[in-house]
């Protein structure tokens, strides 16, 4: 058996796309709202797609918060992933989850290519740790078809559900893509801010600590603009913030906090300016007899 050299299709992938090839069976990641509405507007389900990648993320990089020397420090800043520095703020760790999500929805497209399809929806992308400092980064979603003779060149993918979907298409906004922004900040706990934090008897701002919650999530939220820019778009929708903070002591009277932030979100266009969104999706009938 050949060794699969991560170009293409992996081979149960491959052995996947034969059995839909064989049998015809559609399946479908949508509740029945979401497959109905998709196929309402002439994009019924055609199959499952999936793409996966297992990432071994062993360096973080260097750099840390930029603090050396003894005591406690004074007005120290906090430095972010996208601050231009090539190893600070955990860059290569930032760098790392980019590419994991990107392969998985890489992958995940390449399988609705095969299928002939015109996009994915209602895409889940998930990230599980299996230890000693790998991760596995998941993309599933389900592939639709244009039911007529008209086909898009490449799949649009979007993390909206089909009615989501459905009524953006009425609205005249077709999904482009999946944009996403990551970030990872981190900030000595200088005098001020371990002074702040251990105030005893009294409520007051930890100011340090939020300095560090708005850089890392203004940096988060420009990744996902550029992203998106980078996609050709005319907007996005997020579906998706996160914020995670933790703690780590270098050395002996040093303490640093570190922030994940992650912005998720699907790009749009226009594809015409003719029409408006509905503003609801039942009509109400009246009750009375005719």
């Amino acid at each position: 058996m050949t060794e699969w050299d991560g170009r293409g299709l992996p081979p149960a992938a491959a052995a996947r796309m034969a059995r839909f090839q064989a049998d015809g069976v559609h399946t479908s990641l949508l509740d029945v709202p979401g497959a109905a509405a998709v196929t309402g507007v002439g994009l019924p389900p055609v199959g499952e797609v999936m793409g996966c990648m297992v990432e071994h993320i062993g360096w973080a990089g260097f750099g840390g918060c930029g603090y050396w020397g003894p005591g406690a420090g004074w007005g120290l800043g906090t430095v972010t992933s996208g601050s231009g520095a090539r190893y600070a703020g955990f860059a290569p760790y930032v760098d790392a989850l980019y590419r994991g999500y990107d392969t998985a929805l890489h992958r995940m497209l390449t399988e609705a290519q095969a299928m002939g399809a015109d996009g994915v929806v209602g895409v889940r992308l998930s990230v599980e740790h299996l230890g000693q400092d790998n991760r596995e980064f998941v993309a599933l979603g389900t592939a639709v078809r244009a039911a007529g003779p008209v086909h898009a060149p490449r799949p649009f993918v979007t993390d909206l559900p089909g009615a989501d979907v459905a009524k953006l298409l009425h609205a005249g906004w077709v999904p482009v893509s999946i944009a996403f922004g990551i970030s990872v900040a981190i900030r000595h706990d200088d005098y001020a801010t371990q002074q702040q934090a251990r105030a005893w008897g009294y409520n007051t701002e930890v100011s340090g600590y939020t300095e560090l919650v708005q850089h890392v999530r203004h940096d988060a939220r420009t990744r996902f603009a550029e992203h998106t820019a980078r996609a050709g778009a005319e907007g996005a929708i997020v579906s998706h913030m996160d914020l995670q903070i933790w703690e780590r002591e270098p050395a002996e009277g040093h303490r640093d906090h570190v922030a994940e932030s992650t912005v998720f979100g699907t790009t749009l266009v226009r594809f015409h300016r003719g029409r408006t969104a509905p503003t609801r999706a039942l009509t109400v009938l009246p009750l009375r007899r005719v």
